[in-house]
C-alpha cells in the first residue's frame, strides 16, 4: 500500500479490469473536510479518487489504477463491479444546492484529464444514480450535466420521432442505453434525475423521444427501437 495516497480505502481491481467508467457523486456532507476525514477513515470502508470542493481545490485520495470503493451495487450495460470498471469523483455538496462555479470549472479541467488516460468516452460519465436506480440519487437534479454535454464530456439526447409512451418499450430503451433492469418508477425516476430534473409526472411523449434517441446513439445493440 502507498502510504503517500491519504486514503488506504482501496484494492486491486478484479479480473483484470480497467477503468471505462467515470462515476460523479455529491458527499453529502457538512464541509469537504468532513468528506475527506471519511472517505480516509479505515473503518469507514467508503473511497473515492478524487474530492473537489466547492472552493475548486482538487485532491486525489487514491491512484487511479487501483480499486476505490465508491460505488456500492449497481450495475451499468449488464455489468456489476462498477468499483473495478470506475474512476469515482466526489463533489462535495449536501444535493440541495448548485454546484458552485470554482467546483463545475474544476471539474471541467479533471474529466478531460482522466478521459484521456484511459480512453473514456463521453457516455460513460455517469451519475451515481444511473447504475443504482432507486438507491441514490447523486450528483442530484442540481448538477448541470447539460454544461457538461456541451464541451464533450458527457452527453445530451435530441428529442426524436419515438412511439407513444409505454412502459414496456421505455424500460427495454432505457436498459438498451445502459441502465439496468428495474420497474418503471425507478428507471423513471433515474432518467429525468439526470436528462428531465425537476420533472414529474407520468411517462410521457418528451420522456420517449429522449431515451429513444440515447438507446440508438448509444444502445448495446442499437437501441430496442429505431426510426423508420
Amino acid at each position: 500500500m502507498n502510504a503517500g495516497w491519504p486514503s488506504p480505502n482501496f484494492g486491486p481491481r478484479r479480473d483484470g479490469a480497467v477503468p471505462e467508467l467515470i462515476v460523479i457523486h455529491y458527499t453529502a456532507m457538512s464541509s469537504c473536510a468532513a468528506a475527506r476525514t471519511r472517505l480516509c477513515l479505515p473503518e469507514a470502508e467508503v473511497s473515492a479518487h478524487w474530492l473537489i470542493g466547492e472552493d475548486g481545490a482538487t485532491e486525489q485520495l487514491v491512484p487511479e489504477e487501483m480499486r476505490a470503493w465508491h460505488a456500492g451495487l449497481g450495475s451499468w450495460r449488464g455489468h456489476g463491479d462498477v468499483n473495478s470498471r470506475s474512476i469515482g469523483i466526489e463533489l462535495d455538496n449536501l444535493g440541495e444546492r448548485p454546484f458552485t462555479e470554482p467546483q463545475m470549472a474544476a471539474l471541467e479541467r479533471l474529466l478531460p484529464q482522466i478521459m484521456a488516460r484511459w480512453a473514456i468516452p463521453p457516455e460513460n460519465v455517469l451519475g451515481h444514480s444511473d447504475f443504482a436506480p432507486g438507491r441514490k440519487i447523486d450528483p442530484g437534479p442540481r448538477f448541470d450535466w447539460l454544461r457538461l454535454a456541451r464541451q464533450g464530456l458527457s452527453i445530451w439526447p435530441e428529442p426524436r420521432s419515438a412511439p407513444q409512451p409505454d412502459p414496456e418499450t421505455f424500460c427495454a430503451l432505457a436498459q438498451s442505453f445502459g441502465y439496468p433492469e428495474a420497474p418503471l418508477s425507478v428507471l423513471l425516476l433515474a432518467f429525468r434525475l439526470r436528462f428531465r430534473p425537476h420533472h414529474d409526472g407520468p411517462l410521457d411523449t418528451r420522456d420517449m423521444a429522449l431515451v429513444a434517441d440515447l438507446a440508438l446513439r448509444f444502445g448495446d445493440d442499437g437501441g430496442a427501437w429505431r426510426a423508420g
